[in-house]
């Protein structure tokens, strides 16, 4: 049997209560490995075409790869999918922390969730068994007092949690799936999926080993980064302010979002910077399941006032919650742009599109596109104490928060054409928080990725600007010649060769799940998922995974009606700003349609329409999944 999988995916209905366990074929595993293009196969096989996102036919799926529970650092992730409540296309996000190991250790490859439970419930999965349990008593609690109430209620402190907060309960559109309390499945609006299904958690503990077949490759892979992590995942370890540490230097060359990505510069960066977050608020750090990296902060800051204190068992923000909440807002004050991320941990809110769906706000109502009688009270630009209500009354949809809710496209909508300039999205998608106007191929790739706006799915341009590991790793699969530095506003051949080697390598990681920030090369993974497996993967192997995965996700989308059109790009990211370090830097029309359009070509997709060629899925071998391609 081959290694790093039990052979079982557990299916629950929660419309009637019965369980069943399915043992897919060895090929399923094989071709795609999990999380992303697991997801999307499920959709395409068991969900119906033009489906509600929000009825309870919809499957919420939690879908750990092969390499969880096998200890390999970096594997401390999962991915959890469906159909999007936000957008109507593939909703798959990644979590961190340890839900995605323990699960894995309890005996299934995956869980896929149908229907919608009579009363709040949750799922309590132990080493094969699944019962599910009455959740009334939980629903309307923030997530950390519903993890204690849990655990308690199990008698097990060690049990792992994947809930949703209010936000979810409430079907805010871009609420999340929260695990371990801050780790978020935090795009697509995962947590009103969860929300509509009355499900308010999945706790799972497992004990039963993972079969590694051989242990040597694998033990190899983590020596290696072992003896690397400190040199290659510097910005990670020292000075040890993970992803904030970020935020001065994009202010500085101009590229930090800021008042809705309509102002060049953020004069104000340093109120925001890791430095100064890390010298007042910092507590500790976190990591994931088998990670040495410990990159995740841990933020407190003592208070009789509420809306001072900032509670360590949240976590601390990420460098996108700082600068969606914070810059994006025009907000310089970090204790409440920290405290509007703890509420977001707390409700079950995405950062991203929260601070996004305020910025959008605060905008029009600078335009006047909107006014009071709308919001309730100014929104202007800049207010610190808005921005915690604000969030507050999302979670609550409670007054303009449920406007704010529905996220930029629906409100955009609701406030009428003039508003359409400034809502920034990609197939209703808010955009994260890295400047397309600097990095020119992560623009195309907000673009493209099948679950909207994504900096994750992605290349960043930044990465291939030096002789750097990004190059040595894209030069490994590349035979005849080698890419040198590329300019970060370059569209040309070798940026569209590193940028389809880079996306099939993130969608790869996302199947199997890996951390994103480990500084492995194509060759590593493909070393560990061998061992573990006991399957031959070479480098073309695990890439062919990747696109594999953005093909499905395609085939889905394409079902469900999207288009060649929706692969589009906000043309406010695309025009030049007239002052600042990015002054006249643009991405015009044409050199963003080729690009498009060598992608496409590239994966073997139509150039005009990006539909998959009968000899893109006969050379990945989708066939042989069964599905009616």
């Amino acid at each position: 049997m081959l290694g790093g999988i039990h052979g079982k995916i557990l299916h629950v209905d929660l419309t009637t209560g019965q369980t069943r366990v399915e043992e897919p074929p060895e090929t399923m595993y094989r071709l795609l490995v999990g999380g992303r293009a697991l997801v999307a196969y499920l959709l395409l096989r068991d969900l119906a075409p033009n489906t509600d996102a929000l009825s309870p036919d919809n499957l919420l799926i939690f879908a750990p790869g092969i390499l969880q529970g096998t200890n390999l650092p970096g594997a401390g992730r999962h991915g959890v999918g469906g159909k999007s409540p936000l957008t109507g296309a593939l909703a798959s996000s990644e979590a961190g922390g340890w839900w995605g190991h323990e699960f894995k250790r309890s005996g299934f490859d995956a869980l896929v969730i149908r229907g919608r439970a009579a009363a709040p419930c949750y799922i309590h999965i132990q080493d094969g068994n699944v019962t599910l349990r009455p959740a009334a008593h939980l629903w309307g609690l923030p997530t950390w007092p519903a993890q204690q109430r849990i655990q308690a209620e199990l008698q097990d402190p060690r049990v792992r949690i994947a809930q949703i907060g209010p936000a979810g309960e409430n079907g805010v559109l871009y609420s999340s799936v929260m695990h371990d309390i801050n780790r978020a499945a935090g795009r697509n609006g995962l947590g009103a999926l969860m929300g509509s299904k009355n499900l308010k958690a999945v706790a799972v503990r497992g004990t039963l080993k993972v079969p590694v077949v051989e242990r040597a490759p694998v033990n190899n892979v983590a020596k290696w980064l072992g003896a690397n992590y400190k040199t290659l995942a510097a910005w990670a370890t020292n000075p040890g302010r993970g992803t904030q540490d970020s935020l001065a230097w994009w202010a500085n060359v101009g590229a930090l979002p800021t008042n809705n990505f309509g102002t060049p510069v953020f004069a104000d960066a340093a109120a925001l910077s890791g430095e100064r977050n890390y010298e007042m608020f910092h507590k500790e750090r976190d990591t994931c399941q088998s990670c040495p990296i410990t990159c995740k902060q841990v933020f407190e800051n003592a208070s009789d006032n509420p809306y001072q204190k900032l509670n360590p068992e949240y976590g601390g923000p990420e460098y996108e919650a700082m600068a969606a909440l914070g810059s994006n807002c025009g907000i310089t004050d970090n204790l409440a742009v920290a405290k509007a991320n703890e509420l977001c941990n707390a409700n079950g809110l995405d950062a991203i599109s929260t601070g996004a769906s305020i910025g959008f706000a605060m905008e029009c109502f600078e335009h006047g596109i909107i006014t009071e009688r709308e919001t309730g009270q100014p929104f202007r630009w800049g207010d610190a104490g808005l921005l915690v209500q604000a969030v507050e009354l999302i979670a609550a949809r409670r007054g303009f928060g449920a406007v704010l809710g529905t996220g930029v496209l629906r409100m955009s909508k609701r406030f009428g054409p003039e508003s359409a300039a400034f809502a920034l999205t990609v197939k209703g998608q808010e955009l994260p928080m890295h400047e397309p106007r600097l990095k020119h191929a992560l623009g195309v790739g907000y673009a493209v990725a099948p679950v909207g706006a994504d900096h994750m799915m992605n290349m960043h341009d930044t990465d291939f600007a030096y002789e750097g590991e990004g190059l040595k790793r894209v030069n490994s699969a590349i035979t005849g010649r080698s890419i040198g530095a590329l300019r970060t506003s370059d569209l040309g051949e070798d940026k569209l060769q590193v940028f389809h080697h880079e996306l099939n390598w993130m969608h790869f990681q996302d199947c199997a799940v890996n951390c994103h920030f480990y500084p492995y090369s194509y060759a590593h993974l493909a070393e560990a998922l061998s061992g573990v497996t006991g399957s031959h993967y070479g480098i073309a192997d695990v890439l062919a995974v990747g696109a594999r995965a953005q093909t499905l996700a395609r085939l889905f989308n394409l079902r469900e009606g999207f288009t060649a059109d929706d692969d589009r790009l906000p043309r406010r990211v695309m025009r030049a700003f007239k002052s600042g370090p990015l002054q006249g830097v643009e991405i015009s029309e044409e050199s963003f349609n080729w690009a498009r359009r060598r992608y496409y070509e590239l994966l073997d997709w139509d150039g005009e329409s990006g539909v998959p060629a009968g000899s893109c899925l006969a050379n990945l071998q989708l066939p042989e999944l069964g599905l009616q391609l």
